[in-house]
């Protein structure tokens, strides 16, 4: 019974597979019939003929050699936030909608990142968790990030949502990129080395 049910799920196939992917099989398997090819090049042309999902990430390559495998294919979900890993215009000419992951994430960690090391949050924790403070006494806390001088080399996506999060800490950002970003208001800087002379 329990079997039949499974075979009435709708069927996604996970290449890569992506980390989430081993937190959260028993969640995706009550939803769909998760299907890992091994080895691929077999399984593709006898067993994914239906298949209409697939979930990947950014490990593995989704090539149009693959995607000529998967004739009934509308979406490919990648965990990650770039797509390079996968053949874009492939999938558009055969009308595969393509989903990724939001770069919010990304942009929150790395703007979380630098401030833990402006005021020194998880080397304290360290500090006092290691009983330091009763040798060394008082910890240096390290600098604000409000208002400081930032410097951005490349500007990515993520990096855009990461500089809107500094810009809110009050910080005063310019940029060097391989082109000026017309829809970007900071100071833009096309030699590196002038950048960081400014900042």
């Amino acid at each position: 019974m329990a079997e039949e049910k499974a075979q009435q799920l709708p069927e996604i196939i996970v290449l890569g597979p992506p980390a989430v992917f081993g937190r959260y099989e028993k969640e995706f398997s009550m939803k769909f019939r998760i299907l890992k090819p091994l080895p691929l090049s077999e399984f593709l042309s006898a067993h994914a003929q239906n298949t209409n999902a697939v979930l990947c990430s950014a490990a593995f390559s989704l090539s149009a050699a693959i995607l000529c495998h998967l004739p009934s294919f509308r979406l490919v979900v990648t965990t990650s936030a770039g797509l390079n890993h996968i053949d874009l215009p492939e999938c558009r000419r055969r009308h595969i909608s393509v989903a990724n992951a939001p770069t919010i994430f990304s942009a929150d960690i790395a703007a979380g990142l630098l401030l833990d090391v402006m005021r020194k949050i998880t080397a304290g924790n360290r500090f006092v968790k290691n009983g330091h403070w009763r040798k060394s006494g008082d910890y240096v806390l390290g600098f604000k990030l409000g208002g400081k001088r930032v410097g951005i080399v490349g500007l990515g996506n993520i990096v855009l949502e990461v500089e809107r999060r500094l810009e809110a800490f009050g910080c005063i950002i310019s940029y060097h990129s391989r082109e000026k970003k017309s829809f970007v208001p900071y100071p833009f800087y096309i030699d590196i080395r002038e950048l960081a002379a400014h900042i």
